[in-house]
C-alpha cells in the first residue's frame, strides 16, 4: 500500500514546498493537490462566506505552480494533480506543462484527471456540461499524442490539429500516469481506454461500493485485454480510518490518500503526525 496526501493549498495554509519537506521526511509517497480555476457568482456559489462550498475551494491555488514549488524542495516525493480539469485547459499548452514539470522533477509527475462537476465553472471555458467526458477523452488522447511523437497531430470531433512540434517531451515514458478520476462504473471505459489508473473520491461508509466498483473495472479491464494489475487505483479517503485502509488493502487498493485541512504549518504538522502513526499501525496488520 502506497500512502499519499492532499490539500487545498490556499495563502494561509502550509507553504506547499513546506509541506512537501514533511511529507518525504515523514515517508509519504505523493502529494496531490486539486484544483478550480474561478465559480461564477450563483445561488449555489454566492461567495467564500456566504454559506455552500468551504472557503478553499474559492481560494485554492493553480496546481502547477504549488507542485512544482513542492518538486523543487523533494527529492523523491512524487507530485500529482487530484485532479486537473482538462476540460477548462487548452490541451496543447497543458501538454507542456505537464511535460516540464515531469522534466524538471525528474520524472516525479503523477497526472490526475477529470470532467468536473460544476457545470457553471466549465462553461465559462466554453465547455458544455453535458459534453466534458467526450472532451476529456479527446483533450487527453491528444496530449499523449504530444507527448510521444516528434511530429504530433490529432483529429477529432473536438480537438483538431496539423503537426506540430513540442518540446520538452516528459521524463517519464511514454508519459506521466494518468489517473482518471471518476465514481462512475459508466464511465470507466475512459480508465480501461487512456488511463494508467482509476481515482475515485469514496466517502464514508460507501467502502464496500467501492470495492465492488474496483471488481467491476478489474472485468472491464480483462475484457479489454488490458491487465488490472498495471492500472494502479487511488482512493482519496476522507476521514483516514485503519480498518477502512486495512480492507482497501485487502482488496489490491495501491494508494490512499489522506486529505489534510487547509490550515497554517504548525496544524498540518500535527495532522501529518497523527496520520503517521495510523499509516504504522495499518502496516503492522496488513
Amino acid at each position: 500500500m502506497k500512502y499519499g496526501l492532499t490539500i487545498f493549498p490556499t495563502d494561509y495554509s502550509i507553504h506547499p514546498a513546506e509541506l512537501a519537506i514533511a511529507a518525504e521526511e515523514r515517508g509519504f509517497e505523493s502529494l496531490w493537490v486539486p484544483e478550480h480555476s474561478h465559480f461564477p457568482v450563483s445561488a449555489f456559489t454566492p461567495g467564500r462566506n456566504e454559506g455552500g462550498l468551504a472557503a478553499e475551494y474559492y481560494d485554492v491555488m493553480d496546481p502547477f505552480v504549488a507542485l512544482a514549488m513542492a518538486a523543487q524542495a523533494t527529492r523523491e516525493l512524487l507530485v500529482g494533480t487530484s485532479i486537473c480539469l482538462v476540460v477548462q485547459r487548452d490541451p496543447i499548452q497543458l501538454a507542456k506543462q505537464v511535460a516540464s514539470l515531469d522534466a524538471l522533477s525528474g520524472g516525479r509527475f503523477q497526472f490526475g484527471v477529470g470532467g468536473g462537476w460544476h457545470p457553471g465553472e466549465m462553461a465559462n471555458h466554453g465547455t458544455t456540461f453535458e459534453g466534458r467526458m467526450k472532451l476529456l477523452r479527446e483533450r487527453v488522447q491528444a496530449m499523449q499524442a504530444i507527448w510521444t511523437e516528434e511530429k504530433a497531430e490529432y483529429h477529432g470531433a473536438l480537438v483538431n490539429f496539423d503537426p506540430i512540434y513540442q518540446w520538452p517531451k516528459p521524463r517519464q515514458k511514454p508519459h506521466p500516469p494518468i489517473h482518471v478520476g471518476t465514481n462512475t462504473p459508466k464511465l470507466f471505459h475512459h480508465v480501461v481506454s487512456y488511463g494508467d489508473g482509476w481515482f475515485p473520491i469514496v466517502p464514508a461508509g460507501e467502502e464496500d461500493e467501492a470495492i465492488e466498483k474496483l471488481r467491476t473495472l478489474r472485468e472491464q479491464l480483462e475484457a479489454a485485454g488490458r491487465d488490472p494489475a498495471t492500472v494502479e487505483t487511488s482512493i482519496y479517503m476522507c476521514p483516514a480510518e485503519e480498518q477502512v485502509v486495512r480492507r482497501y488493502a485487502q482488496a489490491g487498493v495501491a494508494r490512499v490518500i489522506f486529505r489534510l485541512e487547509p490550515e497554517p504549518r504548525d496544524a498540518v504538522l500535527t495532522a501529518i503526525d497523527r496520520l503517521v502513526g495510523l499509516r504504522t499501525r495499518c502496516e503492522e496488520r496488513i
